[in-house]
């Protein structure tokens, strides 16, 4: 069982952090532990309360490969409003059968990927 998975972020970027995953994904922020809260980054908690970590690296390289895969309720949706915005979704839905699938980047160059469960 997956508790979370964590991805690695520039120091102080959080407000770009926000703007991404809660204001453009419309995941809920969970508040960090007094005890890690200085070390910045931010956490996130996905639809089905697996948590997303945002957290500090130096020096920084985005994960350009390696992703966490995010299940996602209106895959349709959640693209059109990634592209409108101009991140670009590469979709592969013939490779995972089952699954409607995108590839995305996060502001940060970070690697997303969301299916959509087909059945």
């Amino acid at each position: 069982m997956i508790h979370h998975v964590q991805i690695a972020c520039p120091r102080g970027t959080e407000d770009v952090l926000r703007s991404f995953y809660s204001g453009l994904l419309g995941l809920a922020e969970k508040p960090k532990p007094a005890a890690l809260a200085g070390r910045g980054g931010c956490w996130f908690v996905g639809h089905d309360g697996i948590e997303l970590h945002l957290g500090v690296e130096e020096p920084f390289v985005p994960a350009r490969k390696a992703h966490p895969g995010l299940i996602w309720r209106d895959l349709d949706s959640l693209a059109a409003r990634l592209t409108a915005v101009g991140h670009e979704v590469t979709w592969a839905n013939d490779e995972l059968p089952g699954f409607r699938r995108f590839h995305a980047f996060d502001p940060h160059g970070n690697r997303l990927e969301f299916l959509e469960p087909t059945a």
